[in-house]
């Protein structure tokens, strides 16, 4: 019972906590109008990283608390967003000849690069494609072992999703019929390729970091240490909660005017300096870093996970079935053909360059009834959070001008 009312009171603090956000509101502005006098700037850019972080921020109306000067944009949080679309080419291909695809629920709209029907995995079951969601990859690994079918799971996700992979392989439960299409991402290599596409296009720069809470619940706050060493970005890991954000812009804000960059943890409910050891060694003993492609952005150096030796040999879904990978430049302006749609901004989208009002496609050929692009597709994207939530807090006529 007192464990259940701490739970209650942490809810209260950080949700529903109206005076607190009031004062931090005060404290925001003041660091903010000091810093832009101090430095003579128009605008104080600040990316938050996490798909969860940009709908808070936009559910709860945050950026409409802050000085309008301070720009508040999204990076690349959401996993969805960034698997390549010949990976999903893969999984429709594989389902329409009869092996089972399982995956989780915000994946069945993301479309391949075909322009035909079936575009994605949602289609491709309407064809009569073998398609499952389940809410696990032990549930694949249930499914896959009590029935014995020919077998894939479409694994994505960041490295909050990694420990269920590597635990499950360590303990030997996957079985040899279920095999991996892995579309692992890594964060921290997407923040420094982040940074770079700001810095080579001579952009307004980024300020300070929102790092992502659940992400470094597993790799820990020193993940991100190289952001103040080498880039001397104040940055701080956050939660979810309304107050959470707010606190974790004023703590930057804080750094900022005091001329020191440190990365400090606002979500000590639930993030340590060093991580999840025991997470990260089972995740250390089953894969091994490798270069990736993000979709709309080309391929990041050591971004992403594979399976080691023998395991890669038996159970990458790419390898067994024979699937060439595609590999594309490291270059935003090199789109890469079909890797994003015609007019869609995504890859711009995903690196704070763009905001989804910029689109041409948003909310005319794409919306969260039907997504076009993939930054369209989940929840955590930041065009559906837009859609679906308003522009960045406020309407979409709004930020148009309507």
């Amino acid at each position: 019972m007192v464990a259940a009312l701490d739970q209650d009171q942490i809810r209260e603090v950080f949700r529903q906590n109206l005076a607190l956000a009031d004062k931090l509101k005060v404290t925001i502005n003041e660091h903010a109008e000091e810093i832009k006098d101090r430095e003579n700037v128009e605008t104080i850019k600040i990316m938050n990283f996490c798909g969860t972080h940009e709908w808070t921020t936009t559910r709860y109306g945050i950026r409409s608390l802050l000085p309008p000067f301070l720009d508040l944009v999204a990076g690349p949080g959401c996993p969805v967003c960034v698997t390549p679309a010949s990976y999903v080419d893969a999984a429709v291909k594989l389902a329409l000849e009869g092996v089972r695809i399982y995956t989780y629920g915000d994946v069945l709209k993301l479309r391949g690069s075909s322009l035909s029907y079936p575009a994605n995995l949602e289609e491709a079951k309407s064809c009569g494609g073998e398609v499952r969601v389940v809410y696990s990859y032990l549930d694949a690994i249930s499914e896959a072992r009590r029935t014995g079918r020919e077998s894939v799971f479409f694994a994505i996700g960041f490295e909050t999703t990694v420990p269920s992979y590597a635990l499950s392989f360590r303990a030997g439960l996957v079985p040899e019929n279920l095999k991996f299409l892995n579309a692992i991402r890594l964060t921290p290599p997407a923040m420094k390729y982040t940074i770079k596409v700001h810095q080579d296009r001579g952009l307004l720069p980024i300020r300070g970091i929102i790092a992502p809470g659940h992400v470094s619940a597993i790799i820990g706050a020193s993940a991100w240490d190289f952001l103040p060493r080498e880039h001397h970005l104040p940055t701080v890991v956050a939660g979810f909660e309304p107050i959470d954000v707010l606190m974790a812009v004023a703590q930057i804000l804080l750094m900022l005017k005091e001329k020191r960059a440190e990365t400090r943890i606002e979500y000590k409910r639930l993030v340590r300096w060093e991580g999840n050891v025991y997470a990260k060694d089972a995740i250390a003993s089953i894969f091994e870093r490798t270069d990736a492609v993000w979709r709309g952005l080309g391929t990041i150096p050591q971004s992403g996970l594979r399976l080691k030796g023998e395991l890669f040999e038996k159970f990458d879904a790419l390898k067994c079935f024979g699937i060439p990978e595609t590999r594309f430049e490291t270059d935003l302006q090199a789109k890469t053909g079909d890797d994003l749609p015609s007019g869609c901004k995504c890859g711009e989208v995903v690196v704070g360059i763009s905001k989804p009002v910029d689109c041409p496609l948003f909310m005319k050929g794409c919306s969260p009834a039907k997504p076009w692009g993939p930054c369209m597709v989940s929840s955590e994207g930041t065009c559906n959070v837009w859609a679906r939530q308003g522009a960045g807090g406020l309407t979409v006529e709004t930020r148009r001008g309507g």
